[in-house]
């Protein structure tokens, strides 16, 4: 039996080895991304591009993640949406607020991406959820890198806490705003408002 609780060791420490280790490596990615959007060294390729549909295919991807975490997770588009955005970078933008959305909201609650016109040639896409919120004084600092409101829980759900820095540096770049509303125990209403665009 001593053999066995041996590999049983083993083998939980491999397992939390692994789980630094790939974590080390997000971290690492997301600093060198957070680098070199900082530095100005990231070339945008803007062009019309149909908010709705990197919308749709952001939520196929989180979908599962809500789903094992009890969370409802939804769209409400008007149809075709364009703004004027590289699809990448935008859809890199959506997947941070909508997983950060999905993992600060518990179990039975809901998560929503609406996206609408706005006055003067804009879109906003709002990501609203019924979280745990944030408290008003971690509000103006939450877009700096490694600032985290719960840090035990931040670890536990692994982030890197660089998520919400690329995205502000990333709305800027594309001529956009961030907003950020919230509420402790009702939750949280994240907008990026972009240029309008055109599809030909």
């Amino acid at each position: 039996s001593g053999a066995l609780e041996d590999r049983d060791h083993a083998r939980r420490f491999l397992e939390i080895v692994f789980r630094h280790t790939e974590r080390l490596g997000r971290l690492l990615n997301d600093l060198t991304d957070l680098s070199n959007i900082e530095l100005g060294r990231v070339i945008l390729k803007i062009e019309p591009t149909r908010v709705d549909e990197v919308i749709e295919s952001v939520l196929a991807i989180i979908k599962p993640r809500a789903d094992s975490g009890g969370v409802t997770l939804t769209a409400d588009l008007p149809g075709p949406l364009p703004v004027q955005a590289d699809r990448d970078r935008l859809a890199q933008i959506l997947i941070n607020l909508v997983d950060n959305a999905v993992k600060y909201t518990p179990r039975g609650g809901r998560v929503t991406v609406r996206a609408r016109p706005v006055a003067a040639a804009r879109v906003a896409i709002a990501i609203e959820d019924t979280g745990v919120g944030i408290p008003a004084e971690d509000l103006p600092r939450i877009t700096e890198r490694f600032y985290r409101v719960d840090k035990a829980r931040s670890r536990e759900l692994g982030g890197t806490g660089l998520g919400l820095a690329i995205v502000k540096h990333l709305v800027a770049a594309h001529g956009g705003q961030l907003e950020i509303e919230s509420e402790v125990e009702r939750g949280t209403i994240v907008r990026v408002t972009l240029p309008a665009g055109e599809v030909r």
